[in-house]
C-alpha cells in the first residue's frame, strides 16, 4: 500500500534545497517569494547558493542538508530548487526512519528522479515530479504549470489533456503512475532504487542526449523486462536532442515507437511533462486513469 504524505495548509513549512547541482541563490529568490505568496513559510536549506566545483556543496554536506529536511516534523515537503546531477552518490546514505514516520513530499524532477525512484521502490511512499525554482522565473504563478504545482500541494485531484500524436495507440489504463527522466531509470536498473514497472503506467521524459543513446537507453530497459507488463506509457518532451555527424536516422519519438510497437497498452507520445516549461505536476506512486482517444490524450489522478 502506498503511503500518501499530507497535502499542506497554509502557514505549513516548505524547506527548499540543492541536493545535486548549484544553483545561484538569486534564482531561487522568485520561488521562495512565490510560495510566501501562496501562505507557505520557507525553510531555506544550507546548499542553497552554496557551490563546491558543479555540485551545492560537498557529498556530505548536501547529504545532510536533506537529511535535516526529511528529518524536520515542522517541514511539510521539501523542494529542490533544480537537479542537475549528484543524488546517486549520497541516495544510499539516507536514512529514512523518521521520515517514514512523518512522510512529507518531495518535490522535483530530472535527478529528483532518483530520490523519487528510491521513495517508491524502497519506501512506498508518493512523491511529486514537478517544475522546480527555475520554472518560477517563468512569469511566477501565472505559469499554468507552476500552478499546477500549487493545485497538487494542495490536495486538488487534477486531469491533464494534450493532444493526439500520430504515433500514439490509443486505449485506457488505471494504474499507479511512475517514472521520470529516462536517463535516470536507466541508471538505477538493477539498484536498490530500481522501480517495478508492472501493471503500472510508466511515463518517461529528457534532454540534451543523443539520439543513439536515447535508443541505447530504450533498449537497456526493453532487455531489463521494464516495457513487458506495463499498463499504459507516457512519452513526454525530449528536448534538445542531439545528433552525430552521420544521422542516426530516426527522431527521438519514431526510434521510442519501435521499441514498444510490439506491445498492446495505450501510449501516448508529447504529453507536457519534460524539462521545458511544459512540465505538469505528476504524484508518482499513486493511481492514475490514462485515455489516449482519437483527438487527445487525458491523464488524471483517480
Amino acid at each position: 500500500m502506498i503511503t500518501i504524505p499530507p497535502y499542506l495548509q497554509k502557514g505549513d513549512t516548505i524547506g527548499i534545497i540543492c541536493p545535486a547541482g548549484y544553483m545561484p541563490f538569486e534564482k531561487v529568490q522568485t520561488c521562495i517569494d512565490t510560495l510566501q505568496k501562496w501562505g507557505y513559510k520557507i525553510k531555506p536549506g544550507k546548499t542553497l547558493g552554496s557551490q563546491f566545483h558543479y555540485f551545492s556543496g560537498t557529498d556530505e554536506e548536501r547529504l545532510s542538508d536533506l537529511q535535516q529536511m526529511l528529518d524536520d516534523d515542522n517541514v511539510k515537503a521539501v523542494l529542490c530548487a533544480r537537479g542537475g546531477y549528484g543524488l546517486s552518490r549520497i541516495i544510499d546514505a539516507l536514512d529514512f526512519k523518521k521520515f517514514k514516520k512523518n512522510p512529507k513530499w518531495i518535490i522535483g524532477y530530472s535527478d529528483v528522479t532518483v530520490l523519487h525512484a528510491h521513495l517508491f521502490a524502497k519506501h512506498q511512499t508518493a512523491a511529486l515530479h514537478s517544475p522546480m525554482a527555475g520554472a518560477f522565473n517563468d512569469g511566477g504563478d501565472k505559469n499554468e504549470f507552476v500552478q499546477s504545482l500549487r493545485k497538487a500541494l494542495s490536495g486538488k485531484a487534477y486531469s491533464y489533456s494534450c493532444p493526439t500524436h500520430v504515433l500514439n495507440r490509443k486505449g485506457n489504463a488505471e494504474a499507479d503512475l511512475v517514472g521520470g527522466n529516462l536517463s535516470l531509470i536507466a541508471h538505477l536498473t538493477g539498484t536498490a532504487s530500481d522501480i517495478n514497472t508492472k501493471n503500472k503506467v510508466l511515463f518517461l521524459e529528457d534532454i540534451g542526449e543523443y539520439l543513439y543513446n536515447i535508443d541505447r537507453m530504450f533498449i537497456q530497459l526493453k532487455r531489463a523486462g521494464k516495457f513487458e507488463n506495463l499498463a499504459g506509457l507516457v512519452i513526454g518532451g525530449f528536448t534538445d536532442m542531439k545528433d552525430t555527424t552521420t544521422p542516426f536516422g530516426q527522431n527521438v519519438y519514431e526510434l521510442i515507437f519501435d521499441k514498444i510497437k510490439e506491445y498492446h497498452y495505450p501510449v501516448c507520445f508529447d504529453f507536457p511533462v519534460s524539462h521545458s516549461e511544459k512540465n505538469y505536476a505528476l504524484k508518482v506512486g499513486i493511481p492514475h486513469m490514462l485515455s489516449v482517444g482519437k483527438t487527445k490524450t487525458i491523464l488524471k489522478e483517480i
